[in-house]
């Protein structure tokens, strides 16, 4: 390739968005990725027990089949060998007294089903996902749009003509309420509570941060309505077709290309330098698909501007994740009734057993009852391991990044406060425990046992600092207009031709792809 209109830093969901859409439009593109494969949270290996076939990291794929960039290039990935797996069950919730809910993707099903729990309650989650229906032009405009751009002051002065603007800010004002206000203001039952409290840790939150409650509903409809599958045969699979389709249109993926600088002249960025020494120069732009951490700090150094050094100073990242997979010789035997067939299901005492454990990792304690959430991947794809085996995907999104103290008094806190191999295993018992404690015979059933800590995912991915999945943390101020910065754009940074996307920069985490679909319409 002679030298590239774009060139892309990193190669996660964002990137490979971005590098698709850019190539669909004529543009050459060249991907850069520092390790030794594409896919930045998204990585598929044998990690337990030979075919045993583990998504190591992320798994589901909710956000990305109902996003605009699915919507655009989903046939062409399907042409590439991209298929999902599907359940009808893609969530659920089950307490340490055996009581349990679960989602189905039918709504009247849902709601006869949660009034059997407690009269009322299937009505109210009813009202909940309906409200999400009836605004979802103006939540999914703002959830999922460029932000600072005329499209987006047309949406907000149309809904402000139709509601008035009183009424519009008081549904934005409804929108910040956390998630505990609405779970105890609207469902009698705390196994009801129990069954939407979790969510709010996969958006970043925790269950008395603003916005939490708007977050978790917008979750149930998203749940409900599409499910939450998985790609057959791992996420591998995923990045298979990504990378066909970039280089079918004219894109070029370089793995082992660690960049180590961004080159600039004039005022503006002009190509990069990788650690080997070699320079690349691109004709258009730099995207870079990074944490700030990363791009005000190691790639433009000396060149960073000021304001932007002291943004990322103050740039708060978010409580580190904790992950482990299993290898069974059979599928588990849940003390739940329709358990077996739940893609998503979290393992917790109820929302005050969400807040305790999130409290407790903020704080730099390990949880004495963390969360746990169970992905059951060979219930949805039998492709994933031998017949009559089982494989489980569990993470714990309320792990310290440093570590200060044992919420139970047990485990001793390395004195550096990083985590160790040691305190990693320690710890995955005391999950493997309650685990085991809803499943009959588990322990027999243990082929083999993987266990991530923070540290681990951030040695598998730098941009994962202190381990934290979202690209820090997701709290309103550090939301929306504010992401990354008070004083961010859209994904324009304080140099010319230099763009911003990733879990960092608006829409936030998770695999819709969001940040790269709007940049490549932008450029």
């Amino acid at each position: 390739m002679n030298a590239p209109d774009h060139i892309i830093v990193g190669s996660g969901i964002n990137a490979l968005v971005c590098a698709a859409m850019l190539g669909g439009k004529g543009a050459k593109v060249l991907v850069l990725e520092r390790n030794d494969r594409i896919g930045g949270c998204m990585r598929t290996e044998e990690i337990t027990a030979p075919g045993f076939i583990h998504d190591v990291m992320a798994t589901t794929f909710v956000l990305f089949i109902t996003s605009p960039a699915f919507a655009a290039l989903g046939a062409d990935l399907a042409r590439h060998g991209l298929e999902f797996c599907h359940t009808g069950t893609p969530t659920g919730v089950l307490r340490p007294d055996g009581s349990h809910a679960v989602l189905t993707t039918d709504r009247a099903a849902n709601i006869a089903a949660l009034n059997r729990i407690a009269a009322g309650d299937g009505d109210r989650h009813a009202e909940d996902v309906g409200g999400i229906e009836r605004n979802a032009g103006l939540l999914f405009g703002l959830l999922g749009g460029s932000l600072w751009s005329y499209p987006t002051a047309k949406l907000l002065a149309g809904d402000a003509w139709r509601r008035g603007p009183r009424g519009l800010a008081a549904f934005l004002g409804d929108a910040l309420v956390p998630a505990r206000s609405w779970l105890e203001g609207t469902y009698q039952s705390e196994t009801v509570r129990a069954l939407w409290a979790p969510w709010v840790l996969h958006a970043g939150l925790g269950p008395e941060d603003a916005f939490s409650g708007q977050i978790a509903k917008v979750i149930a409809f998203a749940l409900e309505a599409a499910g939450a599958p998985i790609v057959k045969g791992g996420a591998q699979n995923l990045l298979a077709a990504f990378e066909a389709l970039i280089k079918e249109r004219g894109g070029v993926i370089s793995t082992e290309a660690d960049v180590a600088s961004i080159l600039l002249a004039g005022g503006r960025a002009t190509g990069v330098r990788l650690a080997s020494g070699e320079t690349v120069h691109a004709t258009k732009s730099v995207i870079c698909s990074v944490t700030p951490t990363q791009l005000y700090g190691r790639l433009l150094g000396k060149d960073a501007p000021k304001g932007d050094v002291e943004a990322t100073r103050k740039y708060r990242y978010g409580k580190g994740n904790f992950q482990i997979h299993y290898a069974l010789d059979k599928p588990p035997s849940w003390r739940g009734q329709g358990l077996d067939k739940v893609a998503l299901l979290h393992l917790t005492p109820g929302l005050d057993g969400v807040s305790k454990a999130c409290n407790e990792a903020a704080r730099g304690m390990l949880p004495e009852v963390p969360t746990i959430c169970v992905g059951q991947p060979h219930a949805l794809d039998p492709s994933r391991c031998p017949e009559g085996k089982a494989i489980l995907w569990l993470q714990l999104p309320e792990a310290p990044r440093h570590i200060k103290g044992d919420a139970a008094g047990k485990l001793q806190a390395p004195a550096d406060g990083q985590w160790t191999e040691a305190l990693r295993e320690a710890y995955a018992d005391r999950v493997e425990a309650i685990l085991a404690s809803h499943i009959d015979g588990f322990k027999d059933s243990i082929i083999a046992r993987r266990a991530y800590s923070p540290a681990d995912l951030e040695t598998m991915n730098i941009n994962l600092v202190g381990g934290d999945p979202y690209g820090g943390s997701s709290v309103i101020d550090q939301s929306f207009l504010w992401r990354p910065f008070k004083t961010s754009r859209n994904h324009q940074t304080g140099i010319k031709n230099l763009y911003h996307i990733g879990a960092s920069t608006h829409p936030g985490a998770g695999l819709g792809g969001g940040s790269g679909f709007l940049l490549a319409g932008k450029l």
